[in-house]
C-alpha cells in the first residue's frame, strides 16, 4: 500500500506544525489594524513551511522534494524578517522574540539536514 502522507513521518514537519500554532497564538495579541498586515503575513509564512514539506514529500523524486525544501527555507527567511519587525514595533517582547527565533533556527537546521540528505 502506498503511503499518501509521507510528510507525517518527518520530525521537521511535526516541529513546524507546532511552530505554526505558536505563531497563531503570538499574533492573536497584535493590534487589530495588523489583521491584514503583519499578522496575516506571519501566519502565511509559518503555514508555508509544513505545507511545502508535505507537498515536497509527496513528490516522486529527490530533486523535486529539494525544490519544495528550498521554498520552505524561503518562508523561514520571510518569517525571520517578520518576527524581527514584530519586535521593532513592540508587538512582541524580547523573551518571545528569542524563543521564536530559537525555534525557527531549529527548524531551519533540520530542513538543511534534510536537504543535505537528499543529495
Amino acid at each position: 500500500m502506498i503511503d499518501l502522507r509521507p510528510h507525517r513521518k518527518l520530525d521537521v514537519w511535526k516541529m513546524s506544525m507546532e511552530f505554526v500554532k505558536e505563531i497563531y497564538k503570538v499574533t492573536e495579541s497584535f493590534p487589530k489594524s495588523e489583521v491584514y498586515g503583519l499578522t496575516s503575513q506571519m501566519r502565511r509564512s509559518a503555514v508555508s513551511i509544513p505545507s511545502n514539506l508535505a507537498e515536497g514529500a509527496a513528490r516522486k523524486g529527490a530533486k523535486e522534494f529539494g525544490q519544495f525544501l528550498n521554498i520552505a527555507h524561503g518562508s523561514i527567511s520571510e518569517l525571520d524578517t517578520q518576527i524581527e519587525l514584530a519586535l521593532m514595533l513592540n508587538y512582541i517582547n524580547t523573551e518571545i522574540h528569542e524563543r521564536l527565533m530559537e525555534e525557527l533556527n531549529s527548524i531551519s537546521k533540520m530542513l538543511f539536514g534534510l536537504s543535505k540528505s537528499l543529495k
